[in-house]
């Protein structure tokens, strides 16, 4: 299994105060995405889109030492597990955030794309 790198980190405000990060394709054989250091950044939303295949499902995880991963989960408390399009806050603080294909058949293509906002009380 290979890990998928982030295809796009792109600066949305052109002030380093929000992130855009996208994985793709995520699939049965290329589960995992590339860990991502997040911790500074306070707010933090994961949209899942693309085909899941039979019994596809993505899921956000966390850790805090990059080789143990926890599935993290959403403000009302529900694990951030797809097997549909949706999108989720997220909202434990980790060191370490990745995409995860859990499950899914030689049809499943997923894109994970990840928003994230520093908290940054002084911006104008």
């Amino acid at each position: 299994m290979a890990t998928v790198n982030a295809t796009a980190n792109t600066d949305i405000a052109g002030d380093g105060s929000v992130r855009k990060i996208a994985w793709t394709p995520l699939t049965t054989t290329n589960a995992d995405g590339g860990a991502v250091e997040w911790v500074q950044f306070a707010d933090r939303t994961i949209q899942f889109t693309g085909t899941f295949g039979a019994g596809g499902t993505i899921k956000m995880q966390g850790s805090n030492d990059g080789t143990n991963w926890f599935d993290l989960t959403d403000p009302q408390g529900n694990a951030i597990s797809k097997t549909a399009a949706g999108i989720e806050a997220c909202t434990e603080i980790t060191m370490f955030a990745r995409p995860f294909v859990s499950a899914g058949d030689g049809t499943t293509s997923l894109t994970a794309t990840l928003v994230m906002r520093r908290a940054t009380p002084l911006r104008t």
